[in-house]
């Protein structure tokens, strides 16, 4: 079998990809045809999968796409003149990087690593990066952005100095009356979402089991994703015990997953939030078997990828650590769960929460709230509140949201 280069890439290319991506591709074929073989696959790995992709990645993807089309010749040259340096195997370029660009891209890191390749492309990468982000303007947001992270479900009581790093970005209350609190924080989040109907514009997240919700909120949980996370589980323990593969085997094993294969939804408007649902037990580490680690992922890709205007994560108790081979292989699992362990990597989470909202746009208009569930302890940070300030004051989680939103 012959290398495919760039430049030999046709419409028929293409056939097998999904209607949308298809398109999109054969739509800017000649922009593909001049650029350096490395960086095709990059970018048919993001449009393989455009058909599933949220509105938000969908629009990023096409102005990346239009501004690679609209510079000349000697600009993408100049632009790409890393990513040409760099030299591949010939059993990576004779690989089916069109159709399998995740595939492509696993084999990539490992080869250039190997070569000593990898300190070329990651400069070649961040002058990449640093060109389309000059280029592209961030779209406003459109409407202040709410982040809402609950912690310390089952946690009776603790010593542990929550919302530490959060505290210096807001007001940090310890006095809060909040008998129906996550139903109050739900309402919130509905009423949004009812205000400003928008697909994947408002999610709720739970590490434990949902509570009901409507249409309009895009609701994804740990215990709702069980017997997808079982059998992915099964799959990789295949993997381990044949003993005919290593890391390598399990990484092309999970690229290569469909939704259908661990029983998600693949079809119609489902498959967008199912292919969503599976890269979450298959690209996070540990997400098939902790509920806080899924919980934390969770909200880290939501935001990156759907941009939300609202979301609320809500984090469980975990399963207590036991040895690796033990938890991934399902069998002769405790059930016994570690409330205290969990609070401590929900708090830490609810930092990487806030910081991950702090990347979108409207950042500096946006509101945060994390509350000790049951208890009388929140932060909230919003941009009418001072800044590294403790209130004793009575205050309901009513009042708090209409203070930083």
């Amino acid at each position: 079998m012959n290398a495919m280069l760039p430049a030999q890439l046709t419409p028929e290319s293409f056939r097998r990809y999904p209607p949308q991506a298809r398109s999109i591709c054969v739509e800017h074929l000649e922009m593909l045809h001049q650029l350096p073989m490395i960086l095709v696959p990059l970018l048919l790995r993001e449009a393989i999968t455009y058909d599933w992709r949220f509105p938000a990645e969908r629009r990023e993807l096409d102005r990346q796409l239009a501004y690679l089309g609209g510079l000349s010749k000697p600009q993408l040259d100049a632009l790409l003149r890393g990513f040409s340096q760099l030299t591949l195997s010939a059993e990576l370029a004779k690989s089916e990087w069109i159709n399998t660009p995740s595939v492509f891209i696993e084999q990539l890191t490992t080869h250039l690593w190997a070569t000593h390749q990898m300190d070329i492309f990651r400069a070649a990468a961040e002058d990449y990066a640093a060109a389309w982000q000059a280029a592209n303007a961030q779209e406003p947001a459109g409407r202040q952005r709410l982040g809402i992270v609950v912690v310390g479900q089952g946690v009776a009581a603790t010593d542990y100095p929550l919302f530490r790093k959060l505290r210096p970005k807001g007001v940090f209350f310890t006095n809060v009356s909040a008998p129906d609190g996550l139903q109050a924080l739900l309402a919130k989040v509905v009423a949004r979402a009812s205000a400003q109907a928008q697909p994947y514009g408002h999610w709720y997240i739970d590490g434990g089991s949902a509570e009901a919700v409507g249409p309009a909120v895009t609701a994804v949980s740990y215990s709702g994703l069980e017997s997808a996370r079982k059998a992915l589980l099964n799959r990789m323990q295949g993997v381990i015990e044949s003993g005919s593969g290593g890391p390598e085997a399990l990484r092309t094993l999970l690229a290569q997953m469909k939704p259908q294969d661990v029983g998600l939804a693949a079809d119609g408007d489902a498959a967008v939030l199912g292919h969503f649902q599976l890269s979450l037990l298959t690209e996070g580490s540990g997400t098939q078997i902790f509920s806080t680690t899924f919980a934390q992922w969770a909200a880290r890709e939501a935001l990156r990828r759907a941009q939300p205007a609202t979301v609320l994560v809500r984090f469980a108790p975990r399963q207590r650590q036991q040895p690796m081979n033990e938890l991934l292989s399902g069998k002769h699992v405790s059930n016994e769960l570690d409330p205290e362990g969990s609070l401590v990597d929900a708090d830490m989470a609810a930092y990487y929460t806030w910081l991950n909202q702090q990347r979108l746009s409207g950042a500096d208009q946006a509101a945060f709230l994390g509350w000790f569930e049951n208890h009388n302890q929140a932060i909230a940070i919003g941009p009418s509140l001072p800044h590294g300030t403790v209130s004793s004051e009575p205050a309901t989680l009513e009042q708090i949201l209409t203070w930083i939103s």
